[in-house]
């Protein structure tokens, strides 16, 4: 796992290059989002990758990576909303903002290498569309128990919902670099 531990890492280090640069440009103004935004803007992302992936016209432009980095930032920025919440939407700054990806950038990795170990690092005998499809369905279920208030019966909830959204997103990520590598792009 030395390998994934690499890549997870040079795919987070691009994310979080991402988040630094909008930070520089729009401040922390992501703190005004509600977690129900926030699910519904990595539902976008992931739409429009399947979309693309099932039709192959992409009329934009940006490519799906990029969508997938969106995605992980978008779901750290949600588990910082988790523990600032969001009733008071201040501005944080940028020191904390940075601290705060990186603490759950952290946490969302050491699940991922926990999950890695039992599962024997399955995902990467899985198609990228399936991953999609299964971001797809944690963002589906997310927003069920957002509706539900919060409430769940025996899901683990919203915050381990958004770090399987993360690690499934950089796993994708991770695939895509491979198969660039293997068709010499």
């Amino acid at each position: 796992m030395t390998n994934t531990s690499i890549q997870y890492d040079n795919i987070i280090k691009k994310a979080r290059d991402l988040y630094i640069k909008k930070m520089k440009d729009y401040g922390t103004s992501w703190r005004i989002l509600r977690l129900p935004s926030l699910t519904d803007q990595i539902f976008i992302k992931a739409n429009r990758i399947r979309s693309i992936q099932q039709s192959g016209v992409n009329l934009v432009g940006d490519n799906t990576s990029d969508e997938f980095i969106a995605i992980v930032n978008y779901g750290i920025i949600a588990l910082i909303q988790c523990e600032l919440g969001t009733d008071n939407a201040d501005e944080i700054p940028f020191l904390q903002a940075e601290q705060l990806y990186d603490k759950y950038a952290l946490k969302t990795k050491e699940l991922m290498f926990r999950k890695n170990h039992d599962y024997g690092e399955a995902w990467r005998s899985m198609r990228i569309s399936s991953m999609t499809d299964i971001i797809l369905q944690k963002i589906l279920r997310l927003k069920q128990i957002e509706d539900n208030s919060g409430k769940t019966l025996v899901s683990e909830g919203v915050e381990g919902s958004y770090t399987d959204i993360i690690n499934y997103a950089v796993f994708c990520l991770i695939r895509t670099d491979e198969e660039n590598a293997k068709n010499g792009d």
